[in-house]
């Protein structure tokens, strides 16, 4: 099979050609011509990344297209007008080629990318396991029977999955560009419910999540609480790791001992504890799995260089930005943090302004820098980033060049937190060059 992809080099859509490819396939696609750390698996197979032009749309190709490319973008007109074409948007592919496997779903505001990838590390002990990640991650083979997939919310696209289990980390509004309300939001996730097939697990000390109504699906809640069907206890959570017992209905499952760092990784395991244990995952294969986890690409890579550290996150919501200064706070306690924010989408910065505020203030210094994405201004939301600067006392606005690196480095020596789901990387490149 011969397929193109439109925005190959997005999270999703590099994973999913870099599959395809190693299944046997033909596989080409365009991007910007800027780099993304996603192109680099696609180069090293040799997939062939071209720039965006609708000549670049031959006749009887299967053309997946990503999610941020609008109907009236130059190659998806292309490739609609061409009959011998078979189109699908990025969700839309998926949501039929995965029916042949047990399929899990990771679905949720925040943690999807994280977790996603520790059910992964867990059930790959277990079976053959493939897995498509929003860190640019993916792998299938032949005998893959177990597939576990980050399900996005956005625009309700993980509508298009029937899943055999699902996660709901979290119902924490987002998306506020498409979603009206936080019923809205919420219905969303209550369709998605009865798209599953086997059960569901749900953080139970989410307020929206307690609210959905879940009808006839089979569903368990998880989290701290009593009222949790599965429960951690006795936690015990280190600079070095953590030691929990976890309770299901009450009654003693298993004790953990882990090398993770943070609570909500807590609570991320919980999620894969509950789906491991519900398929017959023995509680020491779970413990091992999660011990052989080492994190999703951008979710809280630590760095040391020289006297300073650099986190690199994919936080862009107020919740995951507030988690990651928190997760370094605890983590470095000795060191200053500076955090270096760049948003995605107008629309969310403006209606979380207030939440972005409350969180970026954790940290000793905010550095904000502006706009840059395709999609940032696609609702007709007319801000930049002074909006929410000039909320923040004692912020300031940099570029992402070397003079806003020279600007970071006068910050040494400290714990740097480079936070956006867009391109930030390249300017902790720059600071660790000027230092």
């Amino acid at each position: 099979m011969k397929y193109y992809f439109i925005g190959i080099k997005g999270t999703g859509m590099s994973s999913l050609a870099c599959m395809l490819y190693d299944l046997g396939n033909e596989v080409t696609g365009s991007d910007l011509p800027k780099h993304f750390f996603t192109e680099d698996p696609l180069r090293e197979r040799n997939i062939k990344i071209l720039d965006f032009d609708p000549k670049n749309i031959q006749d009887n190709m299967h053309i997946i297209i990503g999610n941020a490319f609008l109907e009236d973008f130059p190659e998806v007109i292309a490739a609609r007008k061409n009959k011998t074409c078979i189109c699908a948007r990025y969700h839309e592919f998926l949501g039929e080629f995965l029916k042949k496997y047990k399929v899990i779903s990771i679905a949720g505001s925040h943690g999807k990318t994280t977790t996603t990838a520790m059910l992964s590390s867990v059930m790959k002990n277990f079976g053959h396991t493939g897995w498509l990640i929003g860190d640019g991650t993916g792998h299938l083979t032949k005998d893959t029977k177990y597939f576990c997939l980050e399900s996005d919310e956005f625009r309700r696209h993980f509508l298009a999955y029937y899943p055999d289990y699902a996660v709901i980390t979290n119902v924490d509004i987002d998306h506020v560009d498409y979603f009206k309300d936080k019923a809205d939001y919420r219905s969303a996730y209550e369709e998605f419910a009865t798209h599953v097939r086997k059960a569901l697990m749900i953080w139970g000390e989410d307020e929206e999540a307690r609210k959905m109504e879940l009808g006839s699906t089979v569903h368990y809640w998880y989290g701290e609480k009593d009222n949790d069907d599965l429960q951690a206890v006795n936690v015990d959570e280190r600079q070095d790791g953590m030691d929990f017992d976890v309770l299901w209905h009450g009654r003693q499952y298993a004790h953990f001992s882990t090398p993770l760092v943070g609570h909500h990784l807590l609570l991320n395991s919980l999620a894969v504890i509950g789906i491991a244990m519900l398929e017959g995952v023995p509680a020491d294969m779970i413990e091992k799995g999660l011990s052989e986890f080492h994190g999703a690409k951008r979710r809280f890579a630590v760095e040391h260089h020289k006297d300073n550290i650099f986190v690199d996150d994919y936080a862009h919501h107020p919740t995951e930005v507030g988690v990651t200064i928190d997760t370094a706070r605890k983590e470095f306690p000795d060191h200053k943090l500076v955090a270096v924010f760049k948003p995605h989408r107008a629309s969310r910065v403006k209606y979380f302004a207030e939440d972005f505020k409350k969180q970026l203030m954790k940290a000793d210094k905010v550095y904000l820098c502006d706009f840059t994405s395709i999609d940032d201004k696609q609702d007709g939301t007319d801000i930049d980033i002074t909006y929410l600067q000039k909320m923040i006392p004692g912020s300031a606005v940099i570029t992402e060049d070397q003079k806003g690196a020279d600007i970071l480095a006068k910050e040494c020596p400290a714990c740097f937190l480079f936070m956006s789901s867009k391109d930030i990387y390249g300017l902790a490149d720059l600071v660790k060059k000027s230092h």
